[in-house]
């Protein structure tokens, strides 16, 4: 088979043609860093060779290009990879990342909890629905999220005064006392809050 053309495409991108036709699109830098020039004759397994070695670039790039703008975990940067890459150069590009020091479940479940619980006001309970949508094994979410120092009345109140501000209005109660328990309260603690403003008048 003999490479006949390159063309350049965008983002970074190749047209590769072999015997006058168009095969595929690569990763401009591994076709230059691979010597695949035009007029060089190549097999199916050199063809092969460089699929697998654009992938795997492209989902390293893509990876390094989501990370620069927040946090991941590792769970959610492969399935984002795995939008335009295949699975294995995606999980290769996670486990790059992860040797690396910029992918850390721990790290990411921290911050993530934080922004849950004191950002969101979320419960702890409701903060762990969260975490394992994210990937984070059980083990680490319950350890994190019992580290995390919490005033669920005070977080309650928080919700009530940001949302929910006149609460004696029964249609605006009953709305405040379902969106608390989507965010995970407990009856007993929502009552509670709820009695005071009661009291207040």
């Amino acid at each position: 088979m003999l490479i006949t053309a390159i063309e350049p495409r965008r983002k970074a991108m190749s047209a590769l043609f072999i015997d006058g036709e168009f095969v595929m699109n690569l990763d401009t830098q591994a076709l230059l860093e691979n010597r695949f020039d035009v007029g060089r004759e190549i097999d199916d397994g050199e063809l092969k060779e460089m699929i697998e070695l654009s992938n795997e670039r492209r989902a390293k790039e893509k990876a390094l290009w989501l990370i620069s703008y927040r946090d991941h975990s590792k769970k959610e940067l492969r399935e984002k990879i795995q939008r335009t890459c295949d699975a294995d150069s995606a999980e290769k590009a996670v486990e790059r990342m992860e040797e690396l020091g910029l992918v850390n479940d721990e790290s990411f479940a921290r911050q993530y909890a934080q922004k849950l619980i004191f950002g969101k006001k979320m419960s702890k309970r409701a903060a762990a629905f969260e975490l394992s949508r994210k990937g984070i094994d059980k083990e680490t979410a319950e350890r994190i999220l019992d580290e995390t120092e919490v005033d669920y009345r005070e977080s309650i109140r928080a919700v009530i005064e940001k949302k929910y501000r006149g609460i004696s209005d029964e249609k605006i109660r009953r709305r405040a006392v379902a969106a608390l328990q989507r965010l995970g309260y407990g009856w007993d603690d929502i009552r509670a809050v709820l009695e005071e403003y009661a009291e207040r008048g």
